[in-house]
């Protein structure tokens, strides 16, 4: 929905560089989208996507309006009325958003395409990592990290909990490494079955995790590459990786497991060395750069790796 008398007299209202702060609390920073003036601390924030809100939550901030939709069982409690909705992952509620008169607003990478329209409710921000600077799921989760540890004046905790992290990436990265471990990483959606490789949204696997590419997957497009259990046989990983999207479509249902219990994957060395590992869904493709999603993606790993 689009509204122009309301963007009008937002202008009126409130306009986008007119504020009670001092200039010495506003800053500029930058996003996916460009440059935006934000306010220092801001106290009415508005959150779309799932990814942001995860970041928040870890370091006690609580936004006054959500996205209810997809949320993992972590974020479960702004699920209660006492959070506005601020519309779907896709669809900002563009007429609740603008009467709860935010500071600022946080959008997640689905929601992005409605950047221009909701910047001219409040300062607007985008929570994803900029696609063409060719960086890994850790290195784009940093730079969002610390892109709101400014924004909320929490620098030393963003730096504290990313230096808690790395020191475990690195970590991983190195056996992985040493051990020359390679890796296939899947997306079971419906009856299709997609491969994703370095350059893809889950990049994660091979240049934050270190393994090596199994399948040598190139495509950087969001849906991978079609494969099928023959392929998976073929490739033969060490390690398996299986996103289970359907529990995501489907609201939890899903049979993806019985699905891959078949005799082609059981041929493969990640079968037979107990390497098969379904990540959690939220961690991995809904909340995404999120602070307990990256710490539940190290745990997924881990255990993959049979690391305690």
């Amino acid at each position: 929905m689009r509204f122009p008398a309301l963007a009008l007299l937002a202008a009126l209202v409130f306009p986008f560089f007119v504020t009670a702060e001092t200039p010495a609390n506003i800053i500029t920073v930058e996003h996916q989208m460009g440059k935006t003036r934000v306010p220092v601390r801001p106290e009415r924030v508005v959150v779309t996507g799932t990814g942001a809100l995860d970041m928040l939550d870890a370091f006690g901030i609580e936004p006054i309006a959500v996205t209810k939709e997809y949320l993992p069982g972590y974020l479960s409690k702004y699920k209660d009325d006492k959070f506005a909705s601020s519309g779907t992952l896709f669809e900002p509620d563009f007429e609740g958003i603008f009467s709860l008169k935010p500071d600022l607003i946080i959008v997640g990478p689905r929601s992005s395409e409605q950047f221009d329209e909701l910047s001219k409710i409040a300062p607007t921000l985008v929570f994803a990592p900029d696609t063409t600077a060719n960086l890994s799921y850790w290195q784009g989760t940093q730079q969002l990290w610390r892109t709101l540890g400014r924004v909320f004046a929490i620098e030393d905790r963003v730096e504290a909990k990313i230096a808690e992290l790395d020191a475990q990436f690195r970590a991983i990265a190195d056996k992985n490494r040493a051990e020359q471990n390679n890796a296939l990483l899947v997306m079971s959606s419906g009856k299709n079955i997609t491969a994703f490789g370095a350059p893809s949204r889950f990049s994660a696997v091979f240049r934050d995790f270190g393994f090596m590419d199994a399948a040598h997957v190139t495509t950087q497009s969001s849906h991978g590459e079609l494969v099928s259990f023959e392929f998976i046989k073929q490739t033969n990983p060490q390690h398996l990786f299986i996103i289970d999207r359907d529990k995501v479509v489907n609201k939890g249902k899903s049979t993806t497991h019985e699905q891959f219990d078949n005799a082609l994957v059981k041929a493969t060395d990640a079968y037979k060395n107990h390497a098969v590992t379904y990540p959690d869904i939220a961690a991995w493709y809904t909340s995404a750069s999120g602070v307990t999603a990256t710490e539940i993606m190290i745990r997924d790993v881990k255990q993959n790796l049979h690391i305690q």
